[in-house]
């Protein structure tokens, strides 16, 4: 084990068992998310220190690398996810942190026992020891520890019971020497209670999987008492009930995707005109423009209003990127956050899971479209856990096609707010229509005959989020929109300002004239949008709305940045998942759908009007 590794303590567990939630509490606020080498699968890490006393008695602190291993259920890997964290294991770790269920222990010791295999000190961490207890669950915590060879503490994680304990254990692995006493046995000399003294250690292919498997299930049969007269769900474990079933499950899901639309639009217009534009127009704005002209003493002309003029780099920036973009994207990292920490998010893909497969997939493919609002590369990269590549390309398509991203969709509400309440409905059914029929399209034209299978999604226990991790988790979205987004952005305003200002936009506006003129109805400077859109999709929109068009222009401008050209981002991971020739045909396919459509609007429009 390399010195960099003895560094190392793995915080591994099952998905949806509450890890971030120790990480949060281990590590305090300081952490940074990052991707695995050669990979696309992202983990956090943070500080863990310890104080150690040597032998004159002198106290130093000693600090490790808490690394949150992505959710596995098995070392043996079916996903990237898993395999990143099968390959944490092996390269070695000065100690796991695993966290276990209590009201899912069977499942969970499965990925227990096959870390055992790796001689690594371990602590188990038994969480949602309330949830167990609700459903009159009692887990024997020293047989337990005797089975597996390990400290195990009972955890409430999200009400902070047991992390003290936790990190005293934690600590006292650090600290010693010789940390063998922490390395679970139960693995290498057989289960502690086994009659047979069983030998249940991991073996190559399905054979060592059941040994895994029937080990885990004997050790839980022991340890486990279950008492249905003792069974107490809250109001949290029966509505967790009722948003699996169709009554009242989906139009508790209408109540709750209305919410978060209400949130994100009316929170983040309010925020919009009350807050960012008076600060952008009456404060940031201003003080640049005399920065420039008047203490800088730059001359009118060409490079001041590059600068500062109408599309100025520091006029639009903060116009587009401040008071056009962040609030929305703000607050639907807030609601999305939410939703996806309490556990909602999975009971969605199972309600919908019959609507879904009339489109040849299975339900979870409604997360995909889900997560494609916050950004369409990692939505792509989630299809992987798709069963078939036809599901992949179904709803990468989709996407593509019909889902904008957050950015996108606050330029789309801000272009279209000002003319009418039914505008941005209106946009919402039209990528409705078109994320169906793409979807229809796509699945005729590939693998007609792949089936769609059964869909296997665990569901996890509704939970309130827990208010640190919670934050933590969004702090961290924040920082990769303004690092992945706004640099991007500001490239493409340096793009416009000078195509402005130079008289490129002008010439270029010739050119495209009949098509954007013409068959669009938009004025000429439009093509900007479609100019920039390429480098942004939500750049697609904000130009607009210094053109002063009319309600029709803004609806076909909505229209056509809706299905229009995915960005150089999305384009790039369409390449690196599916090879150049998808990535071609579906953005040429957007382009052409995008202008088809948004002249036929045009014309139809003109004609009843």
């Amino acid at each position: 084990m390399s010195v960099q590794d003895n560094e190392k303590i793995l915080l591994m567990g099952n998905p949806n068992v509450g890890k971030s939630v120790f990480f949060t509490e281990l590590t305090g606020i300081h952490a940074v998310s990052s991707n695995y080498a050669g990979t696309t699968v992202n983990f956090m890490e943070g500080d863990f220190k310890v104080n150690k006393i040597n032998e004159q008695g002198n106290q130093s602190e000693k600090k490790y690398s808490l690394i949150d291993v992505p959710g596995t259920y098995s070392l043996n890997p079916s996903s990237p996810a898993e395999a990143v964290a099968a390959e944490f294991v092996e390269k070695g770790a000065r100690a796991v942190i695993c966290v276990l269920d209590a009201s899912n222990l069977e499942r969970n010791l499965c990925l227990a026992l096959e870390i055992q295999k790796h001689n690594i000190p371990t602590i188990y961490a038994l969480n949602l020891a309330d949830v167990a207890s609700r459903r009159g669950i009692t887990i024997n915590i020293p047989l337990l520890e005797k089975e597996l060879g390990a400290p195990v503490v009972s955890t409430i994680a999200v009400k902070k019971e047991g992390i003290d304990e936790l990190r005293t254990r934690l600590e006292e692995v650090l600290i010693q020497e010789d940390p063998g006493k922490y390395v679970a046995t139960a693995l290498r000399g057989g289960c502690a209670s086994c009659p047979a003294n069983r030998q249940c250690k991991q073996g190559d292919g399905q054979g060592g999987n059941r040994n895994t498997w029937s080990s885990a299930k004997e050790i839980a049969r022991r340890v486990i008492k279950t008492n249905e007269s003792h069974l107490n769900p809250g109001f949290i474990d029966k509505l967790g009930e009722s948003t699996m079933k169709p009554f009242p499950g989906i139009p508790i899901a209408i109540v709750v995707m209305a919410a978060l639309i209400g949130v994100v639009v009316g929170g983040g217009e309010a925020l919009r005109e009350l807050l960012l534009l008076p600060l952008v127009n009456e404060v940031i704005v201003p003080f640049f423009h005399r920065l420039f002209s008047s203490w800088l003493s730059i001359p009118e002309g060409v490079f001041l209003n590059i600068l500062v003029g109408d599309y100025g780099i520091f006029k639009i920036s903060f116009e587009w990127i401040i008071a056009l973009i962040l609030p929305y994207v703000f607050l639907f990292y807030v609601a999305f956050s939410f939703l996806e920490d309490s556990g909602y998010l999975p009971r969605i893909s199972v309600l919908f899971d019959n609507v879904m497969r009339k489109l040849g997939v299975q339900g979870g493919g409604l997360l995909y479209a889900i997560m494609g609002f916050g950004c369409a590369v990692p939505a792509i990269i989630g299809t992987r856990a798709a069963t078939t590549r036809k599901e992949r390309l179904v709803m990468t398509a989709a996407i593509c096609f019909a889902v904008p991203c957050i950015s996108q969709t606050a330029a789309l509400i801000s272009l279209t707010a000002v003319f009418s309440w039914w505008m941005m409905p209106a946009l919402a059914l039209l990528g409705i229509f078109l994320f169906i029929l793409s979807a229809l399209i796509t699945g005729k034209l590939i693998m007609r005959n792949e089936k769609v299978e059964p869909l296997i999604l665990e569901v996890p226990n509704l939970l309130l989020p827990e208010p640190k991790a919670y934050g933590k988790k969004l702090l961290v979205r924040m920082k990769h929109f303004m690092v992945e987004a706004e640099i991007p952005m500001m490239f493409a305003i340096v793009i416009a300002a000078v195509l402005k200002e130079s008289g490129v936009l002008e010439s270029v506006a010739k050119v495209a004239e009949p098509l954007v003129s013409s068959w669009l109805g938009m004025p000429k400077e439009a093509v900007i949008g479609l100019l920039l859109g390429v480098i942004r999709r939500e750049m697609s929109v904000a130009p607009l709305l210094e053109l002063g068009l009319e309600p029709l222009q803004a609806f076909i401008g909505g229209a056509v940045s809706l299905m229009y050209l995915p960005c150089l981002s999305v384009f790039g991971i369409l390449v690196k998942e599916f090879k150049l020739k998808v990535a071609v045909i579906i953005s040429v396919s957007t382009i052409f759908t995008a202008l088809f459509v948004g002249g036929l609007i045009n014309h139809a429009a003109r004609i009843f009007i």
